[in-house]
């Protein structure tokens, strides 16, 4: 009888470390989350619709990592970028649709135009916050069509 509690204790214990390793992503932490998302719908919001790019990115970390091949590496090359573009397409706009948080990335879908009459793009924006600051960055970017081969829209 011993021995089958020794072996029924033995086998819970390995049970246990095994779902315990591939249980995938640590305890969430849904209050730190949300932070991070009003974070990074507030940079948003300053950044890409009111274009003040240097107020809004009070909360880019310096050594900002950049996954946008056309966008450098580094808050003030981002920033230079961004406020040339600006000057260029006053009238731009960045509509966040919908977004989600997983850990310490915040991912928003947004329907950007670079004005009124413009269809514009589709973008999956992926960004990293650690501690309160946002630093690193992905992009995917798709140009919304004249014409769908379907009624469900992008948005």
């Amino acid at each position: 009888m011993v021995r089958q509690i020794q072996k029924t204790l033995l086998s819970t214990a390995l049970l246990f470390s095994f779902t315990q390793a591939h249980a995938g992503p640590e305890h969430r932490d849904l209050t730190v989350e949300e932070a991070n998302r009003t974070l990074v719908v507030g940079f948003y919001e300053q950044f890409f619709n009111q274009h003040q790019v240097e107020r809004a990115a009070k909360v880019v970390v310096d050594n900002y990592k950049q996954h946008n091949p056309d966008v450098p590496d580094g808050k003030t090359p981002f920033v230079n970028y961004f406020d040339d573009y600006f000057k260029k397409n006053p009238q731009s706009r960045a509509r966040v649709v919908r977004s989600a948080t997983e850990g310490d990335l915040v991912y928003l879908h947004v329907h950007s135009t670079s004005g009124p009459q413009d269809r514009g793009q589709a973008v999956l924006d992926i960004f990293r916050v650690r501690d309160g600051r946002i630093v690193e960055h992905w992009d995917v970017i798709q140009e919304v069509p004249e014409k769908s081969a379907n009624d469900n829209g992008m948005f």
